[in-house]
């Protein structure tokens, strides 16, 4: 009888291997230089996330769909924006004072809270009232164009002298004063579109004097409204 012959093993290629490790070595590469464009250059990583876009269909790019979103966290590598300290705040509303002629009408000055803009009383109301004088109307126009330049919280303050009040809408200085300082809140939030989560109106009354109430010169001054711009985060943080 003839020998059988042994059945031949048959090798399976592992050629295969080859191909997939080199396919994912390049896609690990392609990722990690992404990563490194975005950490090193923002704007080249723009560029290619376009050239992507624009091979793979045309659609929108990782940062146009970003924007499109509307979230405000920030991209990888993109500088978040910061405010503004006390020295830095002072010279832009000094320089926007100056620019726009309006220290005539407003005074600049610090204290630990922020930047303050001092607007006299005689400025923007009439004796006893609570109304934006027709004249005040511009001067809050322009100071609307520098807050809505500015992230910073604001705090609008209504004083008054330490005269009795003799008004029937007004029982004392504290309603005069939390009018005056609404009324100006109201006009930047209502009619030229200023964030109204920045701002809150105080109502300070005859007690932050900035001059003697013993002369008609000192009362002067201290009839008045401040538009605060606050740069220290304990003093002007809201509650959320």
């Amino acid at each position: 009888m003839s020998k059988r012959k042994k059945p031949e093993k048959k090798e399976i290629s592992q050629g295969w291997l080859t191909t997939y490790s080199d396919m994912m070595t390049l896609v690990l590469t392609f990722f990690v230089l992404l990563y490194s464009y975005s950490l090193v250059d923002i704007e080249k990583f723009k560029q290619v996330s376009q050239s992507m876009s624009t091979a793979f269909g045309g659609g929108a790019g990782i940062f146009e769909l970003n924007k499109e979103s509307g979230g405000e966290v920030p991209i990888v590598g993109e500088k978040t924006p910061k405010s503004p300290n006390n020295k830095d705040m002072y010279e832009t509303v000094s320089d926007f004072v100056n620019q726009n002629d309006l220290s005539e009408y407003v005074k600049i000055r610090e204290d630990k809270r922020g930047v303050i803009m001092e607007f006299n009383n005689s400025i923007l109301f009439d004796t006893g009232k609570t109304e934006l004088k027709p004249e005040s109307i511009p001067i809050m126009d322009k100071v609307s164009v520098l807050l809505d330049q500015l992230p910073n919280n604001v705090i609008v303050e209504g004083h008054t002298d330490n005269v009795p009040i003799h008004y029937a809408d007004f029982p004392s200085n504290w309603e005069l004063s939390a009018n005056r300082a609404t009324t100006v809140l109201r006009y930047l939030v209502e009619k030229k579109g200023v964030k109204p989560e920045r701002l809150s109106a105080v109502a300070c009354g005859e007690y932050s004097p900035i001059a003697s109430n013993n002369t008609p010169e000192g009362r002067a001054q201290n009839r008045r409204v401040n538009i605060l711009i606050v740069t220290n985060d304990k003093e002007g943080n809201k509650s959320e």
